[in-house]
């Protein structure tokens, strides 16, 4: 069995790329060797700043032989006395066989001729050597380029390529490229000390550029990388402030890894540690080093005794040069932290309240005003829904107090240098000024969760704060007429919809989604004449859009999509999804825990039944009380007055109000099961759909009830199973 490698040598690639590219390139390569006929043991991609690489090993030598067959005339048209007719001659001869090579079998259409086909496997080579380009070609990233006169696109040039079966070279050309490339043995070292490198075979690739100063694994290089870190910090007395985007990158900025330490002047732990870090992480690749001892404080106006005075960064330049090294980055580091400084320092000769006047002279968006129009929009809507939750007094105090303030840093030098910080240093130039912690706090949470993954607010201030940050920037943007649209979401609505829905989660806050909509879209309207709002349209269209956050939500936590549809789907009044989106989540939760018990079924069983049959009732879905639906003096079953017992019973459970309803009333649902089959299939039955117009009514508004009750918890016709 033989080991394959494609190494596609290019200029310094984007980090992000290299990450992304090395999936693709894996998945890619597998399915075609499968559809190619030939097996393997492994693919495995790797690659570092200035390649990408996929190796794979046990191919065979060639190709399995593709055995096909065909099928025929029938018997009586091909053969005549014995003797080949022209139709079997002429379908010999497409098939590649003589007459005397095909067999006659019987079929249930009676006999028909076969003939059995082989086609023998090209070499593995070969095959290997057309399918290249069309590898190359399929990776997909953001940002490709041309270069030269060629057509080829990728994300930099790509400047050599190695093809390798064991040591024989796959021959391929990338004749699209400027200057047209073939595929050779040679490789490339480390880019300071080593050039050309030569391959003597496919299996011994990581280690030949291994000791050209190249570690290709990137596995491996991401282990030693994190080995290195986190010895240097425990030297240090300190904990890594490692972000897992932020190693990835590390990653893939390096083909051989070497720690550098690094010193930060004492002076500049007078500035909030999140400057320092976001100066350190976002915009120099260094890691920071939180002290071990330190409190988490997000409110901490210096960084002393929260960072220490050192740093940790990762270079790909040759061991002698560290000292250079070292003392590059904390001059670097030193010009960016004492602009920091300065930023700092003219923003504290600023008020906020004179930032807040400095709100009117920026346009947030065409139609929308400026940043202080928003502000105020914000601020009413906080107002709602501190009526609208049960907080405390002093909890509502403060997100009244923080909602008008809470944008006051976007007019500040140091967000407009380091725009990561918006919030954060509203939050401590408040503090700064003697607002209380309370309000500090939800100013610095009202952007959280910043993305998937994020954390959420942890003040209750915060995450009020929070969700009237996504309400109006919602209900803002949806008012111009934009939604977003597959992959193109310039305001992140999709985010903001989701945030708002995790924290009402999270918080357990039962929230009238369509209520508040309503209100605020008749508010828009006033605020926003100019765009013409249409209140209802502006409601209905936030409400469709935040169902399929939440239905898009609880599929990535693992919910199964029919259980979701069943909560959330098209088929479920917008009403009862979102008039308390927590309710809908423990809905689906509850269903969950009966699929996984296995008691779903005997509840499913009961439900599709009678809803299939309650379709022709002339009754409401939200009738879910038998009294003056149902008459009793028109039954002629006994079956009939059990099943409107079971109604009496679950109506109990269906009429209340909150989320402990639900688990009672799916139990009983599923005991009803007997009840209902003696009602269809017993020896009391009725025929439902029978000749008495006021007996078939009276049955179907039985069976109407009850797939009403059962809607209060979910809409099964979309359940499998």
């Amino acid at each position: 069995m033989a080991t394959f490698l494609l190494e596609i040598g290019t200029e310094e690639l984007p980090a992000d790329f290299v990450r992304l590219a090395l999936p693709q390139l894996e998945a890619v390569v597998a399915r075609d060797l499968q559809e190619a006929r030939l097996g393997w043991d492994q693919v495995a991609a790797s690659g570092t700043p200035r390649r990408l690489a996929v190796t794979v090993t046990g191919l065979p030598g060639r190709q399995e032989d593709l055995v096909e067959e065909r099928k025929g005339p029938p018997a009586q048209q091909a053969f005549r006395d014995g003797q080949p007719t022209a139709a079997a001659i002429g379908f010999a001869r497409r098939c590649g066989c003589g007459p005397d090579q095909l067999q006659v079998r019987d079929t249930d259409k009676g006999p028909f001729v076969f003939a059995r086909t082989t086609e023998p496997g090209r070499a593995t080579a070969e095959v290997l050597a057309e399918r290249i380009p069309e590898w190359i070609r399929s990776l997909q990233g953001r940002r490709f380029m041309r270069w030269g006169h060629g057509e080829a696109r990728f994300s930099r040039p790509v400047r050599w390529l190695v093809a390798l079966l064991d040591a024989q070279v796959v021959p391929t050309l990338l004749a699209d490229m400027d200057p047209p490339l073939a595929s050779d043995r040679f490789s490339r070292g480390h880019r300071l000390h080593a050039g050309m490198v030569e391959l003597p075979c496919a299996d011994r690739y990581a280690a030949t550029l291994a000791a050209a100063d190249v570690q290709v694994d990137r596995l491996e290089r991401g282990a030693m990388i994190r080995r290195a870190l986190e010895v240097a910090a425990a030297r240090a007395g300190g904990v890594l402030d490692l972000p897992g985007t932020l190693f990835d990158e590390l990653v893939d900025l390096v083909e051989s890894p070497r720690l550098i330490e690094g010193a930060i002047e004492a002076s500049f732990l007078a500035l909030p540690p999140e400057v320092l870090s976001t100066v350190m992480r976002s915009h120099q690749r260094y890691v920071p080093l939180r002290a071990a001892a330190a409190a988490a404080d997000p409110l901490a106006l210096t960084a002393d005794g929260v960072l220490l005075p050192r740093f940790l960064c990762i270079a790909n330049g040759l061991p002698e040069a560290s000292d250079t090294i070292r003392r590059g980055n904390e001059r670097v580091l030193r010009a960016r932290l004492a602009d920091a400084t300065f930023f700092l320092a003219a923003d504290r000769r600023q008020s906020s309240a004179e930032r807040m006047e400095a709100l009117e002279r920026v346009t947030f968006a065409e139609g929308l005003g400026s940043l202080a129009d928003r502000s105020r929009r914000l601020a009413w809507i906080t107002d709602r829904l501190c009526s609208s939750l049960a907080v405390a007094e002093e909890t509502a105090a403060a997100a009244r107090r923080a909602a008008p303030l809470c944008k006051h840093d976007l007019v500040s030098q140091m967000v407009g240098e380091f725009p990561e910080l918006q919030g954060v240093m509203g939050a401590k130039y408040l503090l700064a000024e003697g607002e209380s912690r309370d309000v500090a706090l939800a100013v610095l949470e009202h952007y959280q969760p910043r993305g998937a993954g994020d954390a959420l607010p942890v003040s209750e201030a915060g995450a009020l704060l929070a969700l009237a940050e996504r309400l109006e920037l919602l209900l803002s943007i949806f008012a111009r007429g934009e939604r977003p649209s597959g992959s193109s979401d310039p305001y992140a609505l999709r985010r903001a919809g989701n945030g708002l829905l995790q924290i009402l989660w999270d918080r357990g806050w039962s929230l009238d989604l369509v209520d508040l909509l309503a209100q605020a879209a008749a508010h828009w309207q006033r605020l926003l004449e100019p765009l013409a709002v249409r209140p209802q349209a502006l409601a209905s269209d936030l409400l469709e859009f935040l169902r399929q956050r939440l239905a898009s939500l609880l599929e990535e936590d693992a919910f199964a999509a029919d259980l979701v549809q069943a909560v959330a789907g098209d088929g479920v009044p917008l009403e009862r999804v979102l008039r308390d989106p927590a309710d809908a989540r423990a809905r689906a939760e509850l269903l969950r825990r009966l699929r996984q018990e296995e008691r779903l079924p005997l509840v499913q069983a009961v439900v599709q039944r009678a809803s299939r049959l309650a379709e022709h009732a002339d009754l409401e879905l939200d009738v879910v009380v038998p009294d003056g639906v149902v008459d009793p003096a028109l039954f002629r079953s006994p079956s009939e007055a059990a099943v409107l017992g079971v109604l009496e019973r679950l109506a109990a459970h269906a009429a209340a109000s909150g989320s402990d309803r639900y688990e009672p009333l799916a139990r009983q649902l599923g005991e009803s099961g007997e009840t209902l089959a003696a009602f269809f299939d017993g020896a009391d039955s009725v025929m439902v759909m029978c000749d008495e117009p006021e007996v078939r009514r009276n049955r179907l508004r039985l069976l109407a009830v009850l797939r009403n009750q059962a809607a209060v918890l979910a809409d099964f016709s979309p359940l499998g199973g």
